[in-house]
Order: structure tokens, then sequence, then C-alpha cells
């Protein structure tokens, strides 16, 4: 599907084109949004045709360039099937915003097999599959990819073995990328997101595969969706190699270079906070 009303702004966005995937909800939904509002026109994806398509007439009635396109990341001619949308529809592609993943909460001795498979699947070749597909769009552009990974990826988080496995993936294939392809002038980055508010429906995977819903956080320890959207929008403009969302994460990262006992106590310490307050 497909609305054109681009917004008219000028400055360093304007007249570009983005793939963001994983968009019809969430922190997607709300990076596709602040990516319009600064001219861009905007690729759509997701896997549940009408939360997609529900996303993008919201975003078409707020005036903005949006298409959509209902897509497997994990599959990759889907991702070749997401790519041509942007081509047909705009006629090129300058950014893409690698942010759809599945979140899981299990200890890995619980978990099966393909429960494992599929999370970190999710995570790094829904990754790899779409920027292989954009690579030659992006080389001609100069454009930018930015991996969406976490602050568990920094210091691994009891339970989430395949998450975090996953994110880390991401964050050395950014800085692997950077190194084969700097003659290309793509910018590679990675957003190592911290607690942000979720959606009221959000599941993630539990040890059997099945979707559960998710304990919410207390406000104080978070980031709404927009504030979250609107730091990645920085990083995009600023070209960053690594941006670290949360005062938490970037702790993690000063004691996990210099003290890596401390970040290992300092995670443990939080998760029992949080264990806590679900008590």
């Amino acid at each position: 599907m497909f609305s054109t009303k681009p917004a008219e702004r000028a400055g360093p966005f304007a007249g570009k084109v983005a793939i963001v995937t994983g968009s019809e909800s969430g922190i997607g939904r709300e990076t596709a949004r602040a990516l319009c509002q600064q001219g861009v026109a905007v690729v759509l994806n997701g896997r549940q045709p009408e939360r997609l398509e529900h996303t993008r007439q919201t975003l078409a009635a707020e005036g903005f360039a949006v298409a959509s396109c209902v897509a497997d990341v994990t599959d990759y001619a889907a991702c070749e099937r997401l790519v041509a949308t942007a081509i047909q529809h705009f006629g090129r592609l300058d950014i893409l915003v690698t942010n759809a993943s599945i979140s899981q909460r299990a200890y890995f001795a619980d978990m099966q097999p393909e429960v494992f498979r599929r999370v970190l699947d999710s995570n790094v070749y829904g990754s790899v599959y779409p920027l292989k597909a954009a690579l030659p769009h992006l080389v001609q552009a100069r454009g930018s990819v930015t991996f969406i990974s976490s602050i568990s990826a920094l210091n691994g988080m009891p339970s989430g073995s395949a998450y975090c496995a996953g994110k880390a993936a991401v964050a050395n294939l950014a800085h692997t990328l950077r190194l084969e392809l700097a003659h290309t002038g793509i910018h590679f980055g990675v957003v190592h997101i911290g607690f942000t508010q979720n959606d009221a429906d959000k599941r993630v995977l539990d040890a059997a595969g099945q979707p559960v819903l998710i304990a919410h956080r207390p406000p104080r320890w978070q980031k709404t969706q927009a504030q979250v959207a609107g730091i990645i929008l920085q990083h995009i403009r600023r070209r960053r190699q690594r941006t670290v969302i949360s005062a938490l994460g970037r702790l993690i990262v000063l004691v996990h270079t210099y003290w890596p006992r401390l970040g290992d106590w300092v995670v443990l310490a939080t998760i029992r906070r949080m264990r806590h307050f679900y008590e």
C-alpha cells in the first residue's frame, strides 16, 4: 500500500527514503514517524497485515509519504520485495533501520533448541537479509544503516541468552562492515536501547516458544517510544557509530570495559530489584 504526500521540509533528511523494519508498532513505528516528520518517505514493514495497514493509514492521515510491505525479514526473498517496494514507490533508498526482532524471557537450560534458533534468526538474519538486499542502493546513495541493538548486548542478561547473543552479533557486524565497506561512504551504526515503554500487548517468547505478555516496569526506569525514536533520529543525522541509550547502559559500558566483574554485579543487582518490584 502507498500514500503520497511528502512533508514539505528542508534539512539533512529532505528528499530521503527510508526502510524501517518492524515498524508496524512500538519503537519502529515511532522511528518511522520521527523520520517522516523530517521529510523522509518511509517504507513500513511488519508481519501482521492489519496492524501494518493501520499504522500506514495513521501516518498517511498525518500527511506523510509512506508505503508498506508485509515481509518476514528472516526470509531473503521477502527482503528483496521490501527493498523493491522502496524503489518502486520512491525511486531510491537512503536509510535502513533494522528494528525487527523477537524477544524472549527464559533461562537457557529450559529453552527448546528451536526457540533459541528462532530468536537468534530474527535478531541476526533479520538485520543481515534486509541489508544484503538493500546494499546496492545504499552504496549508490552513500546511505545510512542503523542496527537496533540493546544494552543487554553489552554485558548479557540472565533469561535473555538468545536475544543478547543476537543483539551482540549485530553490533559486531556493524563494526566489521564499517571496516569492509569504508570505501563506499555508507554509515554503519548501532543503537543500544535501554528500558523503554512497550505497547500494552507486547509479547515475548517463553522457553517453549509461546508468546507471553511482559510485566510493566516502573515508569521512572523507562523512556517513551517517542523519546527513543528521537535519539535514533539524532544518531542517524550525526552518522554516529554507536549510541547507548540510558544511564544504566552507559554505566555498563564503562564498568564492563575496566571492571567486568563489577559490570556483572550491576546487572544482577538491577535484575534483583526488578524481580522484587514484580513480586
